[in-house]
């Protein structure tokens, strides 16, 4: 009789509980349970939020993570470095050109020639391929005059030599390679791109890697030239160099041939 006193508040407190999870059960929420719950975890078994957010559970306590739109949306945010013409981190001074020349990358990528932020050939505008992609400029107002490629392996090379036999005075001549710029090269083509400023057109080889730009009447070698030698122990792709990028600023012609 003496425990009829303690057995009956036991069972009331029980009831009570049971009473207040059907009541959260039936009105949708499980704010009761979770509380509940909390109280019966022991500080070695964190409580972990509840099933339905995803398989692996989290402990409600670490902190959420920034969503993955947020995230992207803080990296788009961050400012990039303002880009010029053709993509130059400068710009050029008056009176000049910006370009950037790519050399193709083995037989896969093809090259790029960016003049004044026009591309003149690119693998975009289906107008490059084997061997040497050979642009031809105005020097005066930088306007195109003809674009094409010689397949220096098993094309003509007397094609190439018609293009560049008989050009202007002040011409510019923008040249990126392709796979092979060198097999059938011959003497007379070496000596031209030699009168054009270039310094390694005697030496050019099977599958090097070339990008240039002279003219039509230099007096000097140019300063705007690259090659990469092909060789097993360098090549940066098996059986080719590294392609090549160049880029700077012209200085134009005027139009009295000064």
């Amino acid at each position: 009789m003496r425990l009829a006193g303690p057995l009956r508040v036991v069972v009331i407190i029980l009831t009570a509980g049971l009473t207040w999870i059907l009541v959260s059960l039936l009105l949708g929420t499980q704010s009761g349970f979770s509380r509940l719950q909390q109280l019966l975890s022991s500080p070695e078994n964190p409580p972990t939020a509840v099933s339905g957010w995803g398989s692996s559970a989290v402990p409600l306590q670490a902190s959420a993570a920034p969503s993955g739109r947020a995230g992207a949306r803080s990296r788009h945010n961050k400012p990039r470095p303002r880009r010029y013409k053709c993509g130059l981190p400068q710009p050029c001074p008056e009176q000049h050109l910006a370009f950037r020349l790519v050399s193709g990358a083995a037989n896969v990528i093809g090259p790029k020639i960016c003049l004044e932020d026009k591309m003149l050939m690119s693998s975009v505008k289906n107008n490059v391929g084997r061997g040497l992609n050979v642009a031809l400029v105005n020097g005066v107002n930088g306007e195109l005059i003809d674009a094409r490629f010689f397949d220096m392996w098993a094309g003509d090379v007397n094609e190439l030599l018609k293009f560049i036999r008989t050009l202007h005075e002040g011409t510019l001549v923008f040249v990126a390679s392709y796979d092979d710029p060198a097999t059938k090269m011959n003497e007379e083509t070496r000596r031209i791109f030699s009168e054009l400023g270039s310094s390694v057109a005697k030496e050019l080889g099977f599958r090097d890697s070339w990008v240039f730009v002279g003219a039509k009447g230099v007096q000097d070698k140019s300063p705007f030239e690259q090659h990469t030698k092909n060789s097993k122990n360098t090549n940066k792709y098996e059986g080719w160099p590294e392609a090549l990028e160049m880029e700077g600023c012209i200085p134009q012609r005027k139009a009295d041939g000064q």
